[in-house]
């Protein structure tokens, strides 16, 4: 038997990435990106003259399908594989990304009728103007004393799947009830290559409060939301789910004619993500924390048993590695973080500086930062510039930078909201230890871990533990190529099991960051007084922010009128 490969697809904010991977070695093949054309939408549709309100963040699904196209005909191309010797495909995908579609799985944004109605587009991960309706359901969910509500910190995020339904159905009906399916796309990209939808157990969990024994939320429970939602799931949603691993279906002809693939191919269920990268570093146990630093940052962990973390994003059974309770908690702001200041809060001084090194401004500025000793430039941040996603879970809260002079530099700014990330990080660690899931060792993966040395010692020093690397520069992605080795089974040539297939292909680098011992004791002083700021605003003693944000809703729609 010749050399048998896996595809992992990562579906990210920007981008999407195809890894291919050798399954006995463990070897990447080869890599593909496709920058989706449409990227983000925020600010109007792609007509150029329908504009979007505050907090939307929609996508045009046509760019996920041209990304399996390019990126799959590209790697088979340049690698000269035969797509026989590919056994498995697997996708992940940022979560909750939602789309309405029709009966058929087509999305509503390519019927003529809706192309300028922006609820018949995707709704990103990021997309939070339906936090209202996350409000009422949340306070109708306490009310009722919900079982759900706990396991996920004791709130529901507007990111979430039945908040942004619940949006569509207020501000447009007839597109929702228009709607056959409201689908996560880590599901409607694997039905793009099956023809057949196969709910995830990870997204299902995560993001669609579902629960392998109980299930979905009850009627009763929907129906006090919106007499209209009563029978969502049975109208509106497909009620089976499939754990994560499992096999989603095999590559249709059209499939087959679109990205090169080989009819029949073993296609494995979606997953999230976050999700997909634990294995990718060889996590296949509790005690063990992994980060995955892009945009945003996702914190992972395996449990024992099921255990009620306030602010964390969800505990959900099977929901990562089968056998193990799966926890998620998460940052909403960290490499946007510092992409906004680099867009907005580099001088031009810097940039002519960085061209006459010949860097990149980041390297300029993490060389200027690294010079800086801990708390020297006496400023203190909090990283809420997309909101809190754990431990508060409130995206109406936003940034903040106090000590700040004349003499303030932008390189102590930049350092500044490193460390802000990285005390948000060490809240995460703690609370989760305070409520009896310990983190014994912790991991990073993403971009962000592979590329920025400097942020990577300043969290080591602040969470004071060891930070271990994944080796993989496409660690989620990697992840969804482990996942079809397991789907396709070692009759196919690949694994089992997801305990062995993480053994042979996940993997860390070399090298690890350790505290540096004299900066542990400033940055545990500077983490007291983050905890201050971070209660004192975020847990309802100083609603300043969130005035301020009303504030600004107002002044839009008095310069829309």
């Amino acid at each position: 038997m010749g050399t048998k490969y896996t595809l992992g697809i990562d579906f990210g904010t920007l981008s999407a990435r195809a890894l291919l991977v050798d399954i006995v070695s463990g070897k990447e093949i080869a890599t593909a990106l496709f920058e989706y054309p449409h990227g983000v939408m925020d600010t109007c549709l792609p007509d150029g003259t329908t504009k979007l309100m505050p907090d939307f963040a929609l996508q045009h699904p046509q760019d996920y399908i041209d990304a399996i196209k390019v990126t799959i005909n590209e790697i088979i191309t340049k690698t000269g594989v035969d797509s026989a010797d590919i056994v498995g495909i697997c996708s992940d995908f940022t979560e909750c990304t939602m789309l309405p579609v029709d009966q058929s799985g087509t999305p509503l944004c390519f019927q003529d009728h809706y192309k300028n109605n922006p609820h018949s587009y995707v709704k990103l991960w990021k997309h939070h103007a339906a936090q209202e309706e996350a409000n009422k359901l949340n306070q109708v969910a306490a009310d009722r004393k919900e079982a759900f509500l706990p396991r996920y910190g004791g709130k529901i995020s507007s990111e979430w799947m039945f908040p942004k339904i619940w949006q569509i159905l207020d501000e447009d009906p007839q597109l929702y009830h228009d709607t056959a399916k409201f689908m996560e796309l880590a599901d409607w990209i694997t039905m793009q290559f099956t023809g057949e939808e196969r709910k995830n157990s990870c997204t299902a969990g995560y993001k669609a409060i579902w629960h392998k024994q109980e299930g979905f939320p009850s009627k009763e429970f929907f129906k006090i939301l919106h007499p209209d939602l009563e029978n969502i799931i049975e109208e509106k949603f497909n009620p089976s789910v499939y754990p994560i691993g499992s096999l989603a279906g095999y590559v249709t002809k059209e499939a087959a004619q679109l990205t090169g693939l080989k009819e029949g191919t073993v296609v494995a269920v979606g997953i999230g993500d976050a999700h997909a990268a634990v294995p990718a570093v060889g996590i296949t146990e509790p005690g063990k924390m992994l980060a995955i630093m892009g945009t945003s940052t996702c914190h992972m962990m395996l449990g024992e048993k099921e255990v009620m973390v306030p602010g964390m994003c969800g505990v959900v059974e099977d929901g990562i590695i089968a056998g193990y309770y799966g926890y998620e908690a998460g940052q909403s702001c960290v490499g946007d973080h510092f992409q906004w200041f680099r867009e907005n809060c580099v001088p031009e001084a810097y940039e002519r500086e960085a061209a006459e090194k010949g860097i990149g401004i980041f390297d300029l500025l993490n060389e200027k930062a690294e010079k800086l000793q801990p708390g020297e430039s006496g400023l203190l941040a909090l990283d809420w510039w997309n909101g809190n996603r754990s431990v508060l879970v409130d995206v109406d809260l936003t940034g903040l930078m106090i000590g700040m002079t004349l003499a303030t530099k932008p390189e102590e700014i930049y350092r500044a909201l490193i460390e802000a990330t990285a005390f948000g990080t060490k809240m995460i660690i703690e609370t989760f230890q305070e409520y009896g899931v310990p983190v014994e060792e912790f991991y990073a993966a993403g971009g962000i871990s592979e590329k920025n040395p400097l942020m990577m010692q300043i969290y080591s020093d602040i969470i004071n533990m060891e930070i271990k690397i994944g080796a993989s520069p496409q660690a989620p992605a990697l992840g969804a190529a482990i996942f079809a080795a397991v789907a396709a089974g070692k009759k196919r040539g690949g694994y089992d099991d997801i305990y062995t297939a993480a053994n042979v292909m996940g993997k860390v680098k070399d090298f690890s960051y350790t505290p540096v011992k004299e900066n542990v004791p400033v940055y545990e002083k500077l983490y007291e007084e983050y905890k201050k700021l971070h209660d004192y605003f975020g847990r309802g003693e100083n609603t300043v922010m969130k005035r301020l944000k009303k504030i600004k809703e107002n002044a839009y729609y008095v310069n829309e009128r």
